[in-house]
């Protein structure tokens, strides 16, 4: 049997002489071999991974750039300071103005209820709303039993003035006939007592008919001084007594306060006698009014204090309502600064950055005062001459060098 060898049999594995990098040729051609192959996807590779590096490294370079480069973002060189606005204070005089809210109430709030023995309400001629003079009913008690009673009395004043009378007449009688001898001086003297046992029975009577009278009188409810009558509490024939709730809450002369909720530390800066203007909510009205007393004790639970402010009547100020003040709490000279100024640290404190004479941002501490359309105070920490930056503070860190604008304050 003749053997012929398979085309799969040439090659390296036919000829172990031949090597692998060899060509073989078949028919005058060369054919890249399986080793060839290998070696140029591996150069490839290699070109590859060497791109993907210097991607890498571009990327990395212009991150340091971003992170490093300064709070200029712009890729400007980094010996040119950045440029802010910087303003000059001063010191301004500006009105205290404190602005607080409370609810409206009587300055005199008056309760009126039942004096006396009490009994059925048979007339009221007043309303909530209504004026009314000191002394003035306010509601009428069924007296019906007690009139009775006084007329009771009054014959009984009556009777003992009758007595006496006739006892006056027996004692002027004897003493005309004591001289003739017709009576002794013991009669006289009897005559004489029950004359005046009389007399005192009169007046004892009186004082009972007065006394009645006096009860009667206050079956009617009056009111104790002039004023607005604020609440009625009473209906037609309810029956009432002393020692119930009250009947009329009257606002003596019709004065009206705010009760206005003050902090802690402003309490302190109000005195009473000085001016607030106060606007109720839902108007645009202002009221003039003053503080006639500053609450001497501070609320535990919100470290608040009341100011009670004095307004004189008005019908658009009703009790209960809501209002808000600005009490005027004097001038303060220091410099004022607007808020875009004023940072604030992590621990709530407050500070400003100022430029020094090198240029370099430096960090001051600074103490807060009131606040005012022209800005707000500053108490501690700066005296009005520093070159204070006005904006974009939060994008400087302390010892920056920039390159300062003057801006010239605002006119106060």
């Amino acid at each position: 049997m003749n053997y012929e060898p398979k085309p799969q049999e040439f090659g390296a594995a036919a000829n172990p002489a031949m090597s692998d990098s060899d060509p073989v040729t078949h028919g005058g051609e060369t054919h890249v071999t399986v080793a060839e192959d290998d070696a140029a996807r591996k150069r490839t590779r290699r070109r590859l991974l060497i791109t993907a590096g210097v991607i890498v490294a571009l990327l990395g370079g212009l991150t340091f750039l971003l992170n490093h480069g300064g709070a200029n973002t712009d890729f400007a060189p980094q010996d040119v300071a950045q440029s802010v606005t910087v303003i000059s204070p001063g010191r301004s005089s500006v009105a205290g103005t404190i602005t607080a809210t409370g609810t409206m109430a009587a300055r005199r709030a008056m309760p009126v209820g039942v004096v006396g023995e009490g009994g059925n309400v048979v007339s009221i001629p007043v309303e909530a709303g209504d004026w009314v003079r000191q002394g003035q009913v306010l509601a009428v008690i069924d007296r019906s039993v007690q009139t009775e009673q006084a007329r009771s009395l009054q014959a009984q004043v009556d009777v003992n003035q009758a007595d006496l009378e006739l006892a006056q007449a027996n004692l002027e009688r004897a003493n005309r006939l004591v001289d003739r001898g017709f009576i002794s001086q013991a009669n006289i003297d009897q005559l004489t007592a029950t004359r005046d046992a009389a007399r005192a029975r009169v007046r004892v009577a009186q004082a009972q008919y007065r006394e009645a009278q006096a009860r009667n009188a206050r079956l009617n409810i009056v009111a104790p001084a002039a004023g607005l009558v604020l609440e009625r509490n009473v209906e037609l024939g309810q029956v009432v007594s002393g020692g119930q709730a009250a009947l009329f809450t009257i606002a003596r002369g019709g004065e009206m306060e705010l009760l206005a909720r003050v902090g802690e530390g402003e309490l302190a800066q109000i005195s009473t006698g000085v001016p607030a203007e106060v606007v109720p909510v839902g108007t645009d009205r202002s009221f003039t009014g003053q503080v006639w007393q500053v609450s001497p004790i501070i609320d535990q639970g919100n470290r608040q204090g009341t100011a009670r402010i004095a307004l004189p009547y008005d019908e658009a100020l009703r009790p209960g309502g809501f209002a808000t003040a600005r009490i005027n709490a004097g001038a303060v000279v220091a410099p004022m600064l607007p808020e875009s100024a004023i940072q604030t640290a992590t621990d709530g404190t407050s500070f400003v950055y100022i430029v020094g004479r090198d240029n370099k941002v430096a960090r001051r501490p600074v103490q807060l005062g009131r606040v005012a359309p022209e800005g707000i105070a500053v108490t501690q920490g700066l005296d009005g001459s520093e070159r204070i930056v006005l904006r974009a503070g939060g994008f400087l860190n302390e010892g920056d060098t920039v390159r300062p604008v003057a801006q010239r304050p605002a006119a106060s």
